[in-house]
């Protein structure tokens, strides 16, 4: 008896192993195309490999290899100007950078996020779980055979293969899309640390001019009060003087303040605490980007990690469709019983008593409700077209961005260099001279403090040019989602 039964336990499993093996290889009418290896989706490790196809109503989805783990710290690099000398702010900066990419608890969710996509790529087109079952009879089923004790059974359930397939597919998709999401938001890591950087080299050079020109206030009062001393100037010349040094003292009050929100901000993407201090930037280079508008701009569509991934969603969704049409399609079940039977009748000639008899049976189902599977079918075509209008939006939305920043980064890069140049240079020839003057009882102080003022105006405009080059740059950096080289602007 357990030796017949074993035997169809056997039969059985052979069975559903054959299905389960042959699952990604039947061919049938409804099956999608499968794309060679090369042609494919294969890895999200370098975004110039990622091949996207355009979408075409009459073609199936493409299909994707099983995706696997991968080395996150390979997708992009870090920009690093080969121009410019590695000084100690400079690696700084690179050693911020490193450590956000390494430890910033976004990125590392959705790194955490890729590895569950990818793992659930590889158990999405299995077989359901073979079910084993058992009754036992309260009362025996008398037979001519003899009592009927209890039954065992055993099935299968094999749903559509070319569906299992097709849910692999999507969800390969997913999982690479989450990891050109990953690499987009580890841009934006790297793009926020350097505009942090540019922002605290910018409130550094704010207090260390509003600290230079109270020296100079102080200078300007000893003026003043020796020329009070000997009759030739009044007191209000040195009060105007005081008044202008407490609001120096003002303003640097606000700046160490904004100094310690970015000092907080720059931790905060590298994972620290708040408090940690991060020495400040001594000089920042104008640089501007080599390659034209037009070639950052096509770089940017092609190579940008969350255009990519809004490429990969939409291929998702297309398997999406898919799926959503085989699920029309029949699931089968195959099962073996079995049935103890006692030895408990006389011999016969016509029945074998005691032998246990033995069943194969066969179910499928009947996808009869039409309405079902029509909403099932109109949900996936509208997040296709949901993942389609996404891809056009974020490409006006990278072109139109990129013209912005471009632009930025050459008006902050010619006022930058014209502050340089000429601008603050006259200023400073113009305070030089009036002091002397105002020395020499020629001009009265108001001229020499609107002098100083508008030299403290024009120095903190010079360095607020540079900060804003170098945060164009940065954002240059993350949507062209490439290295993007840099060059010394010229004068």
């Amino acid at each position: 008896m357990p030796v017949r039964f074993l035997y169809f336990v056997l039969l059985l499993g052979i069975a559903g192993c054959s299905a389960s093996g042959k699952q990604n290889s039947v061919v049938s009418d409804e099956n999608p195309r499968v794309m060679p290896p090369d042609s494919v989706v294969a890895s999200a490790e370098d975004s110039s490999s990622i091949t996207l196809v355009g979408l075409k109503e009459d073609s199936p989805p493409q299909q994707i290899q099983t995706t696997e783990t991968l080395s996150i710290d390979e997708a992009f690099s870090i920009n690093e100007n080969a121009s410019t000398s590695l000084s100690d702010s400079h690696s700084e900066r690179i050693f911020l950078e490193s450590l956000a990419v390494d430890q910033n608890p976004k990125l590392i969710r959705l790194y955490r996020e890729y590895q569950a996509a990818a793992s659930r790529s590889h158990y999405v087109d299995k077989l359901p779980d073979p079910k084993l079952g058992a009754n036992v009879f309260g009362n025996p089923i008398e037979t001519a055979s003899g009592s009927q004790q209890a039954n065992m059974s055993l099935s299968q359930t094999i749903p559509w293969l070319s569906r299992l397939n097709a849910e692999q597919q999507r969800a390969c998709f997913e999982a690479m899309a989450i990891r050109a999401e990953y690499a987009a938001e580890r841009l934006r890591v790297i793009a926020a640390v350097q505009t942090q950087w540019a922002r605290l080299y910018l409130i550094e050079q704010q207090i260390e001019i509003t600290q230079a020109n109270q020296l100079l206030l102080e200078s300007l009062i000893d003026v003043a009060n020796s020329r009070v001393s000997i009759g030739k100037a009044s007191q209000g010349d040195v009060l105007l003087a005081t008044v202008e040094y407490s609001k120096l003292e003002e303003q640097l009050l606000v700046f160490r303040q904004q100094k310690q929100s970015v000092v907080s901000e720059l931790n905060r993407l590298t994972g620290r605490p708040a408090g940690t201090p991060i020495k400040p930037p001594a000089k920042l280079d104008i640089l501007k980007p080599e390659w034209s508008l037009q070639e950052v701009t096509q770089i940017a569509l092609n190579e940008q990690p969350e255009i990519q991934a809004a490429h990969l969603r939409t291929q998702a969704t297309e398997w999406g469709i898919e799926v959503a049409r085989l699920m029309r399609r029949p699931e089968f079940m195959i099962s073996a019983s079995y049935f103890i039977t006692d030895d408990n009748r006389p011999p016969s000639p016509f029945v074998n008593v005691g032998e246990d008899p033995w069943a194969l049976g066969a179910q499928v189902s009947i996808p009869i409700w039409r309405d079902k599977y029509d909403a099932i079918k109109n949900e996936a075509g509208w997040k296709h077209q949901a993942a389609h209008n996404s891809v056009q939006e974020l490409l006006n939305r990278y072109d139109a961005m990129l013209l912005d920043l471009v632009t930025e980064s050459q008006r902050a890069a010619e006022t930058a260099n014209l502050y340089k140049s000429s601008i603050l240079p006259q200023a400073e020839q113009t305070l030089a001279a009036d002091q002397d003057a105002y020395i020499n009882g020629v001009v009265e102080f108001d001229r020499v403090i609107r002098d100083y003022r508008n030299l403290f105006t024009l120095e903190l405009g010079y360095h607020k040019a540079i900060s804003d080059l170098t945060i164009a740059n940065a954002k240059i950096q993350q949507a062209a989602g490439v290295p993007v080289p840099l060059k010394h602007a010229a004068p």
